[in-house]
């Protein structure tokens, strides 16, 4: 063989190598939406976390809107659109109903560990394992969420009284539990938040505080509640089934192993939201409306107990084990305090 072709046969080699190399490479694109904040930096964490165990050969491509609008990233997961998403089960509750066991009004679940403890017991429980396995998802992890409060113009709602006639964006369990004392709750999507609250479609918004600075609401808000505390929503990170069993054995190790490390960087960073939010309310002059126990307790008592079991009720219906799910929230919020 002559010295050219020992030379040519070499470059092909290296050539085949290096593309060995670059084909072994695991990109995985994941759709989420609004701007980066506190409710997606577990997802930045997480994609670190992997490149870094991987050296590089796994990756994540995070992309705000670009791939799909929030209501349509479990239908982008199910055809294999994009391989990881973030969605709101209230968004879409007859695409996920068990994971609505989670949105029901006055859970008594008061701290983002307590979320995630309730959270990671229903996700996996068989029946919920099943019903996103419909859309070909696997549930990844949470994204925990402190009590949703409300931000509005207007007069402040000082008594249970002043919510009636109050169009209110409030999605699932607590668009409901608004609705018992005579609101009108919307589901309008959090990023048109801001504009439906500006132009008076809505005269307030339920949100937790990182989404009240993200979509700007705070900029709008005259008055907030502290403590009506109706619940929160439920969003879920899933990956496409298919994707994550095509991932090599290290490459599912190395997500799998850094979820809870992804999560207790989300809760940390999630502290620093309340800070600033507290700060931002004296800065703007922002009304506080503070209700009694006894308040809290007849809005409990309203909402509940009725949707409650308008939900054992309609998911019985569908076949689903509502009171084995119910009964999963309540035990896992009991471990999670220490109970047994």
């Amino acid at each position: 063989m002559t010295i050219g072709k020992l030379k040519l046969t070499a470059l092909v080699a290296v050539a085949a190598a290096f593309g060995a190399t670059e084909a072994m490479a695991t990109t995985w694109n994941v759709s989420v939406w609004g701007k980066r904040r506190a409710f997606t930096e577990h997802i930045h964490k997480l994609g670190d976390l992997v490149a870094e165990k991987t050296n590089g050969e796994f990756t994540f491509n995070i992309s705000y809107g670009g791939l799909s609008n929030e209501k349509e990233n479990l239908d982008g997961i199910s055809i294999g659109a994009f391989e990881m998403a973030q969605f709101c089960a209230g968004y879409h509750p007859d695409k996920n109903p068990t994971l609505t066991v989670l949105e029901l009004p006055f859970l008594g679940v008061n701290t983002l560990e307590e979320e995630v403890a309730v959270s990671n017991a229903v996700y996996g429980h068989p029946a919920t394992q099943k019903d996103l396995a419909r859309w070909n998802a696997r549930l990844l992890m949470t994204s925990p969420m402190p009590q949703y409060n409300v931000a509005g113009v207007g007069k402040a709602p000082e008594k249970l009284e002043d919510y009636q006639g109050m169009r209110i964006r409030a999605t699932g369990g607590i668009g409901e539990a608004f609705r018992t004392i005579g609101a009108t709750p919307t589901s309008v999507t959090s990023a048109e938040a801001y504009n439906a609250m500006e132009s008076g479609v809505v005269d307030s918004v339920a949100f937790a505080q990182h989404a009240h600075f993200s979509f700007r609401t705070i900029d709008l808000a005259k008055w907030w509640t502290t403590n009506l505390n109706p619940g929160t929503v439920n969003c879920p990170v899933v990956v496409n089934i298919d994707a994550y069993e095509a991932l090599s054995d290290a490459e599912r190790q190395a997500l799998d192993e850094s979820i809870d490390e992804a999560i207790a960087y989300y809760i940390e960073n999630y502290g620093e939201v309340f800070k600033k939010w507290e700060a931002a309310l004296n800065e703007k002059g922002v009304q506080r409306v503070t209700y009694t126990d006894d308040q809290i307790a007849v809005f409990e008592e309203q909402a509940a107990g009725a949707i409650r079991k308008q939900w054992l009720e309609e998911m019985t219906a569908q076949g689903l084990p509502a009171e084995e799910l119910l009964q999963t929230v309540k035990d896992a919020l009991k471990e999670s305090r220490g109970g047994s």
